[in-house]
């Protein structure tokens, strides 16, 4: 799905397209419009899950965790992409980093499962198949094959990792981009990829920043410090991480057909996987 096609959708549900303000275009087109943040899912698929983030919302208001709140209870689907609308947060004050990230985690890692419904696993390498599938001819047949072969050494081991930590909810892409510093402080948002599973989850997707996309390791560090404990300690860390990457490479591919930067992005990422380089920089695009 590209900018323009989430665009018929917003005005099929109703709403002004032409002054509709593009935030984000990943798993999901994310517009402010007529007072609202209205997210544009890719594709049928994903209702379900657009129906547990509403759900997700009121469940964490409930809990007092500071995180994005649902202005419609009920997601649309609307020709075939789920639709669904949210309360804008006030202006940032400033960049979130690492640090305003850890309380947060700590907060949602406390909490027991929640009623009402059942947060499925974190099932990092499930979407690999269909990022690779929207892909289609735009990426090497070669790399998708490398992709899909990595994706079946590792699901096994992250199967049988023995956590260090209690399992149970978790955000499940656990970013500074996904917390907006408002003027009360951090807010957790983009609550699609929550699960219940091992927290290692969350902690390796900042220690995979450090390594990879160039956080800086004093950033890293205040992170560890506030959150209370460092996943690379940890021995299933490398399998976690190398599952990730695995994913977050997929992930890539989507984009493919409609930007090159993608393109020339996602070779980079599967060249250093095929090189098993585990410094080469990764950047956003």
């Amino acid at each position: 799905m590209d900018e323009a096609r989430a665009r018929e959708v917003l005005g099929a549900a109703g709403l002004p397209a032409d002054g509709a303000r593009l935030l984000a275009l990943g798993e999901n087109a994310v517009f402010a419009v007529a007072g609202l943040v209205v997210k544009v899912g890719r594709d049928a698929e994903l209702f379900a899950r657009a129906e547990r983030e509403v759900a997700l919302a009121g469940w964490l208001a409930a809990a007092g965790i500071p995180a994005v709140r649902a202005a419609d209870e009920e997601p649309r689907l609307v020709e075939g992409h789920p639709v669904t609308f949210w309360r804008p947060l006030p202006e940032p004050v400033r960049p979130a980093e690492p640090r305003d990230l850890a309380p947060l985690l700590r907060a949602v890692h406390a909490l027991p499962e929640p009623e009402g419904f059942v947060l499925p696993r974190r099932e990092l390498l499930g979407g690999v198949e269909r990022w690779l599938r929207l892909a289609g001819e735009a990426i090497d047949p070669a790399d998708a094959a490398f992709l899909r072969e990595r994706r079946d050494a590792f699901a096994p081991s992250a199967a049988a990792l023995v956590p260090h930590l209690p399992r149970g909810p978790v955000h499940g892409d656990a970013l500074p981009r996904n917390v907006q510093v408002g003027p009360d402080g951090p807010v957790l948002m983009d609550l699609e990829t929550f699960s219940s599973d091992l927290r290692e989850h969350d902690l390796v997707v900042p220690a995979l920043s450090r390594d990879r996309y160039g956080l800086d390791p004093a950033a890293y560090d205040a992170f560890t410090e506030a959150y209370g404990w460092d996943v690379r300690e940890w021995e299933g860390c490398g399998v976690l991480r190398g599952a990730r990457e695995t994913a977050s490479c997929a992930w890539v591919a989507q984009h493919a057909p409609h930007n090159p930067k993608a393109l020339a992005e996602f070779e980079r990422r599967v060249a250093s996987l095929r090189d098993g380089d585990l410094e080469v920089r990764w950047y956003p695009f």
